[in-house]
């Protein structure tokens, strides 16, 4: 268990309890082997992308995110195009790993996650490569080093993906946003673009289905995912909030101002 970052209460016991309608088996069988099929073309196109122009690469990441979610059976609204360019600092509630290709389909960027998930099969190679910045959560002294890579992302002007409440939430309850990450953005002076992420069913009901929590495993998850029928995922990019100017102890006010407001409009549009 990590020593300074917050565990969520929601377990796979209490939390994924909704009875979402599914697919047959063999839809299922398929859904596993067309998402294996992207995933492993992914990882073979990977290295030659990155060496493509900018706007191609961020074009084909986001057909690629797609393609996944589609392979996965998750039909995807973006609530409004992300207005943000350059470095921006993209920070989201946290509900599931499907959270990360969901913000990819939309604003291509790197990513923040736990060193975990560089151990998963397949995704982790895939989501090392990509080029993300992994954070070892059980170990407190590696903090600024993390934080001061993830500044680094903004001042070469890419964006970077952060899901701030340091946890998975079931999506019924979130966590609050944890000001440490906002520090890259009060360094650089790089606005910060709330994102909320909500998950429903084709009848428009919110399900808990696709949410990674507690001791919940990779593959249970996945199975879990490619069973439900019409799962639906919504992804709204907010209007960027300005970083304020921040110098010595005042920059550790500034951070936590800045957490507070990305906050407040990503509950605010989730609860719209």
């Amino acid at each position: 268990m990590s020593v300074w970052l917050p565990t969520a209460p929601c377990t796979p016991e209490t939390c994924l309890t909704d009875r979402a309608p599914v697919v047959a088996p063999p839809r299922r069988v398929l859904r596993l082997a067309a998402c294996l099929v992207v995933l492993v073309t992914g990882l073979a196109l990977i290295l030659p992308v990155r060496a493509l122009p900018a706007g191609v690469r961020d074009r084909l990441v986001r057909r690629w995110a797609r393609t996944l979610l589609g392979s996965l059976g998750v039909s995807l609204r973006l609530g409004a195009p992300p207005v943000a360019q350059g470095g921006v600092l993209v920070v989201a509630n946290h509900v599931s790993w499907l959270d990360i290709p969901l913000i990819a389909a939309g604003r291509p960027g790197r990513s923040l996650a736990k060193t975990e998930v560089g151990r998963w099969p397949v995704l982790g190679t895939l989501v090392a490569w990509g080029g993300t910045v992994f954070l070892d959560r059980d170990r407190l002294r590696t903090l600024p080093g993390t934080v001061a890579a993830v500044a680094e992302v903004l001042r070469a002007g890419r964006p970077m993906v952060v899901f701030p409440e340091g946890s998975t939430w079931c999506g019924r309850e979130s966590g609050r946003f944890r000001p440490a990450f906002f520090e890259a953005a009060v360094r650089t002076g790089a606005p910060v673009q709330p994102v909320t992420i909500r998950y429903r069913l084709a009848d428009g009901l919110p399900t808990s289905a696709p949410a990674f929590v507690g001791e919940d495993g990779l593959l249970s998850s996945l199975a879990r995912v490619v069973a439900v029928r019409g799962l639906v995922a919504e992804v709204t990019f907010l209007p960027p909030v300005a970083a304020p100017a921040g110098a010595g102890s005042e920059r550790w006010r500034a951070r936590r101002e800045l957490a507070r407001a990305a906050q407040a409009a990503v509950e605010a549009a989730g609860r719209r």
